[in-house]
């Protein structure tokens, strides 16, 4: 298969740490792999999915949040990279609907607890809507211990799309901040997402309060992350924020093979350093 890639991105993410270079970075990707859907055409499930397991593995991430993942997709993904696993259950407490899908390497870390909560008034009502949007909008979390004995979160969302949803989105961000106090504590946290809105909107401002936007490091690739199977973006909404890490690089990820790309969104990753 031909990749087209950036340069600059290889350089700066396509070497992993090593053993000998002391605690290992944390590297992180976020990534809306585009649900299977048959009116996607040319660039069904079917047509990209071995390049998105492409993508992945040259990224070399230690762990992903997904966004619009159904279960044969992430079960595909782990039967092509079997050191991965996943967890996670889909929107509406089940296996049939798009599931905001963590995955990780089992040989660099281990799964200590996980959970997950709505985004409306009743976080813990299962596919619970109370903000006025058409479906159910979620997170999922996961504690984590990594082979050199570090512990972290991450948390994973997929926010609200429509325009008329700005006002839920920004309580959605004053829920998932108040909910990694409560959950996290002072332990290292990152989280991942697609966010359906901008740096300079008031979600992002509220996420930004406690968190670090991890593109402030020295970052590759473009800054916009949705691109409808262009190739060409226009909106950056796919975001990774950390906590108690200082970001070391940062790269919106554009594999492609031709015309083709993995998904209407360009991954997004950070390497990031333990304070």
């Amino acid at each position: 298969m031909r990749f087209v890639m950036m340069l600059a991105a290889l350089v700066a993410m396509a070497t992993p740490a090593t053993a000998k270079d002391g605690p290992r970075d944390l590297r992180v990707m976020s990534f809306n792999v585009r649900l299977p859907i048959a009116s996607d055409g040319p660039n069904a499930w079917a047509q990209r999915r071995d390049l998105l397991v492409a993508t992945i593995a040259r990224a070399d991430p230690d762990i992903i949040g997904t966004q619009e993942l159904f279960k044969v997709q992430g079960d595909y993904i782990v039967g092509k990279l079997p050191a991965f696993t996943w967890f996670g259950r889909d929107r509406r407490g089940g296996h049939g609907d798009e599931h905001m899908g963590v995955f990780y390497r089992r040989d660099r870390m281990t799964l200590l607890a996980s959970g997950d909560f709505w985004l409306s008034d009743t976080p813990d009502t299962i596919a619970s809507i109370t903000w006025g949007h058409p479906l159910p909008r979620m997170v999922t979390w996961g504690k984590f211990r990594t082979r050199t004995g570090r512990t972290f979160y991450l948390f994973d969302t997929h926010f609200p799309y429509r325009a008329e949803d700005e006002s839920a989105r920004t309580r959605a961000a004053a829920l998932i901040a108040r909910r990694i106090a409560t959950i996290a504590g002072t332990t290292p946290v990152v989280l991942t997402g697609d966010f359906n809105t901008v740096p300079g909107s008031a979600a992002y401002a509220t996420l930004t309060a406690s968190l670090t936007d991890t593109r402030i490091a020295g970052a590759t690739g473009p800054v916009e992350t949705f691109h409808d199977f262009t190739g060409t973006p226009d909106r950056r909404i796919d975001w990774i924020f950390a906590r108690r890490f200082t970001p070391r690089s940062y790269a919106t990820i554009t594999d492609h093979d031709g015309v083709r790309y993995s998904s209407d969104h360009f991954p997004v990753m950070t390497v990031l350093r333990w304070r």
